[in-house]
C-alpha cells in the first residue's frame, strides 16, 4: 500500500462525487434536507421541543446513511469487475480499499458539518469548546467506519447496486429507530446497546451538553464506537474481497 496511490484514487472518487448530480445529493444534500426538515417541523418552543436534543441524532444518521452509497458504488465495481482490473496494474486493493474508507470518511464529514451549520438557526447552540467540537467530529469519523464496513457487508450479499440499496435498511433503520431518533425505553434499550449508533448519539448528546470531556460515560461510548467500528471495517473488506468480488 502506497501513499502515493491512494492518494491519486482519494482524488479521482472525490471528483466523480463532484460530478454525478445524484451522488452528490445522496451523500451530501440529503442530510442537509432532512436537517431543515426536522428543523422546521420539530424545534418551536410551543411544541416543547429542542433542537438540542435532537441535532446528535441527525449527526449520526448523516454517517448512517453512508451504509446506502457504500453499498451503491461496490456493487457497481464488482459488476465492473475493477477490483480484478486491478490485478493488471502496480495498484493493489489495498490500495484501492484505503482510497475508498478515505474518501467516504471526508464525505461523512462533510455531511456532519452541513448538519452542523444548518442546525445553528434553529436554535441548536452547544455548551462546550472548541475542543469539545473537535472531540466530537473525531468521533463521528471514527464511526462512519461501521458505516463504511455495513456498506461493504450490503454490497457483498447484494446482487446487483438496486438490491444493495433495499438490502442497506436492513443496516439503516435498526440505527436510525433505535440509536438516534427514537427516545429509548426499557423494552427498547437491551436492542439500542448493541448497536454503535447508539453509544455515538449518546457521547455526541454529552458533549454537547457540556459533560467533562473525560467523564467515564463518555470514555466508555467512545472506546465503545472505536472498537466496534473498527471490527465491522475489517469484517466488511475480509468478507467483501473473499465472497463479494464474485
Amino acid at each position: 500500500m502506497k501513499i502515493q496511490r491512494i492518494i491519486a484514487l482519494l482524488k479521482m472518487e472525490l471528483k466523480k462525487v463532484i460530478r454525478e448530480p445524484a451522488f452528490l445529493f445522496l451523500m451530501l444534500l440529503f442530510p442537509a434536507v432532512l436537517t431543515l426538515v426536522f428543523g422546521v417541523a420539530f424545534s418551536d418552543p410551543e411544541l416543547g421541543m429542542s433542537f438540542n436534543a435532537m441535532a446528535p441524532g441527525l449527526f449520526a444518521y448523516a454517517c448512517i446513511f453512508i451504509i446506502m452509497t457504500v453499498a451503491q458504488s461496490f456493487s457497481d465495481i464488482r459488476e465492473q469487475g475493477l477490483l480484478r482490473r486491478l490485478n493488471a496494474t502496480p495498484m493493489t486493493s489495498g490500495d484501492f480499499m484505503g482510497s475508498q474508507i478515505i474518501s467516504n470518511m471526508i464525505i461523512a464529514m462533510l455531511q456532519v458539518l452541513l448538519v452542523f451549520i444548518l442546525a445553528l438557526p434553529f436554535g441548536f447552540s452547544p455548551s462546550t469548546n472548541i475542543g469539545g467540537i473537535l472531540l466530537a467530529f473525531l468521533l463521528m469519523a471514527i464511526f462512519s467506519l461501521s458505516s463504511v464496513g455495513l456498506g461493504l457487508i450490503t454490497a457483498t450479499i447484494s446482487k446487483s447496486s438496486g438490491t444493495a440499496t433495499g438490502l442497506s435498511f436492513i443496516f439503516i433503520l435498526p440505527q436510525m429507530f433505535f440509536g438516534t431518533f427514537i427516545p429509548i425505553t426499557n423494552t427498547t434499550r437491551p436492542i439500542a446497546m448493541v448497536l454503535p449508533s447508539y453509544y455515538a448519539t449518546d457521547a455526541i448528546s454529552s458533549i454537547y451538553s457540556g459533560a467533562s470531556l473525560l467523564s467515564s460515560n463518555l470514555l466508555i461510548d467512545f472506546a465503545f464506537v472505536s472498537i466496534v467500528s473498527i471490527i465491522i471495517v475489517i469484517l466488511g473488506i475480509i468478507l467483501f474481497k473473499k465472497f463479494g468480488n464474485k
